[in-house]
């Protein structure tokens, strides 16, 4: 018995690590009534997380391209009683697109969104916008080196150096790296 239990751990201890809007958002500091915009929401994990750490005073906008995604954030945050979520149906590609005021964001998070896209400057750009000065960028993408089992192709995935490239060329600055598990890469960037 005790030798399964012993091979059941090592099992478990190789087994890689997803995404944990939880462990992310630990790293990330304070966010207590903080006005957050999840770009490319998808079914919300972030935008909940960030609902649950904004307390009353906070906001978060989930902003989505896809209709079913929104509804599927407005009911679970029924379920959970959030009623600082306001969702938006959004084209991200375009300046203006999120319908954001100009520096009205404390932070914005863009989670494996950008390999999805083509104009993934202007949406780098439209993030810098709608960010206050010293806000924060966080961006969580698809590692290129890991194997093309789970997630997007080798080719649609944005490298780490490209990616800083683009957002240091939009007034970012002072990236700091996230642990996000296995399959990613993240970092957080402060809006100068």
């Amino acid at each position: 018995m005790q030798n399964k239990n012993v091979s059941m751990e090592q099992t478990s201890s190789q087994t890689k690590s997803f995404l944990d809007p939880k462990r992310i958002f630990d790293q990330l500091g304070n966010v207590v009534g903080f006005r957050i915009a999840d770009f490319g929401s998808g079914a919300g994990h972030f935008s909940l997380e960030a609902a649950r750490r904004v307390g009353k005073t906070g906001k978060v906008y989930a902003l989505d391209i896809l209709p079913q995604a929104l509804e599927s954030i407005e009911s679970r945050a029924l379920m959970e009683s959030l009623d600082v979520i306001e969702t938006k149906r959004v084209n991200l590609e375009k300046l203006g697109g999120s319908f954001l005021e100009d520096a009205s964001m404390n932070m914005v998070i863009a989670k494996d969104m950008l390999f999805m896209n083509e104009n993934k400057s202007i949406i780098i750009q439209e993030i810098c916008r709608v960010l206050v000065l010293g806000g924060k960028a966080l961006f969580v993408e698809w590692n290129s080196d890991q194997d093309n089992h789970i997630g997007p192709s080798r080719e649609k995935r944005v490298l780490a150096e490209d990616l800083l490239q683009f957002v240091h060329e939009c007034s970012f600055g002072d990236e700091k790296k996230i642990e996000v598990g296995d399959y990613h890469y993240g970092f957080l960037v402060t809006k100068k």
